[in-house]
């Protein structure tokens, strides 16, 4: 009996160190990895370049006094609509005291010079009257009171003038209301009632009463830099999209390439413009940033993968197609346009290809397996359900 149990107690102790080793054996062996596949499709497959910049108007212009004063109405705000000489502001003139002074004299003078200019018309005319001087004296009065009638009238439309900047003759035409040069909207009145106002000469450019713009002319300004500078030409389409403005885009046309860079962050950027087409119903804000996608390349229904399948070896290009499970062979390509994710196939493969791509994760491969066993389950239990609604529909069918 005691035999009987040493001889088990060995054998057992035998097969756990068999099954130990065992384990550990299994477990010591790498399990083969195994590969998505891909197969080819066919697209149309777009190589663009991004210019980043913001969307402006076309006409923006800035409208500046013609006298300098302060300002006393402001008739219209940013957003109202404009027509070429509407009013926007009006501006009281501050006269400067020396020219005030020196116009009032000057009136004075224009007076007394008139004055005597008229005593001596009537005294001439009288005696003209009378025959006692010749037309020629007459003629010489005459002239001489019109002359000093008109000095007179000039030197009070000009102290009306500087004082008011509008002479009664001309409340029409006048420097102090301010007007609008373009039709369009207004973006910007910089200015409030009471602001002090410099009129635009050659020594300043004068206070900005007000910026109006076409909205409907809009223009997209931006910069390219010089590695794609190259490949952009006017008239190429572009693609709008703004940050603003989610889901939608705009049409464009480049119009403009300069053909100086200017150094910006240590690299070279050209300044490029293009038309933006808008529609009927759009609108678009002056100074809304936007980046440009400009299309230097197209191809339409191509053989596409995507870029990362492709492998390089001595300045050529290979994928791994699938011949059996897992089973995988190098195949040499010639591709073609590529936008940064996928690249055009020209040779060397067909749309039932299926080509060699990342490793699957343990993890992810043991949850596919799970996955394929819940669907092959489900099918069964459809297909039982199907199964039983048939017979029950034939032995309704036998009993009625």
């Amino acid at each position: 009996m005691k035999k009987a149990l040493r001889i088990a107690g060995i054998v057992i102790l035998i097969g756990i160190f068999l099954g130990t080793f065992y384990f550990l054996y299994t477990k010591s062996q790498t399990k083969p990895d195994v590969y998505k596949t891909q197969e080819p499709s066919i697209e149309t497959i777009t190589k663009k370049t991004v210019a980043t910049g913001s969307v402006v108007p076309r006409y923006e212009i800035e409208i500046k006094p013609q006298v300098s004063g302060i300002i006393d109405e402001v008739y219209l705000e940013a957003g109202e609509m404009v027509k070429m000489g509407d009013i926007i502001a009006k501006v009281k003139i501050i006269p400067d005291m020396v020219t005030l002074n020196n116009s009032e004299s000057r009136v004075n003078r224009a007076k007394l010079n008139y004055e005597d200019a008229k005593i001596d018309y009537d005294r001439q005319h009288e005696l003209y009257e009378k025959k006692v001087i010749p037309y020629e004296e007459y003629q010489k009065a005459n002239l001489a009171f019109n002359t000093s009638r008109e000095e007179l009238s000039s030197a009070e439309n000009n102290l009306e003038l500087i004082k008011e900047g509008v002479t009664k003759k001309s409340e029409t035409t006048t420097n102090t209301l301010i007007r609008s040069t373009i039709n369009g909207m207004v973006l910007d009145v910089p200015v409030e009632v009471g602001n002090s106002v410099i009129q635009a000469n050659t020594f300043n450019a004068g206070t900005t009463i007000a910026v109006v713009a076409d909205m409907t002319d809009m223009i997209f300004e931006g910069k390219v830099d010089e590695t794609e500078v190259g490949k952009v030409k006017e008239g190429m389409n572009i693609i709008l999209t703004i940050g603003a403005i989610d889901d939608e885009s705009f049409d464009a046309i480049l119009t403009y390439l300069s053909p100086k860079g200017v150094e910006e962050n240590g690299a070279i950027q050209f300044e490029i413009k293009a038309d933006v087409n808008l529609k009927e119903d759009q609108f678009i804000r002056a100074g809304y940033s936007a980046n440009a996608s400009i299309v230097l390349e197209s191809r339409d229904s191509v053989i596409v993968i995507p870029e990362g399948l492709l492998k390089f070896e001595n300045d050529s290009a290979y994928v791994e197609i699938e011949l059996d499970s897992q089973v995988f062979e190098k195949r040499w390509v010639e591709v073609g346009l590529s936008d940064g994710l996928n690249i055009e196939v020209l040779e060397g493969l067909d749309l039932t290809d299926k080509i060699k791509g990342a490793k699957i994760d343990p993890k992810e491969l043991k949850q596919m397996a799970k996955d394929k066993k819940a669907k092959e389950a489900k099918a069964k239990e459809d297909a039982k359900s199907t199964e039983d609604e048939t017979q029950d529909d034939e032995l309704k069918e036998e009993i009625e």
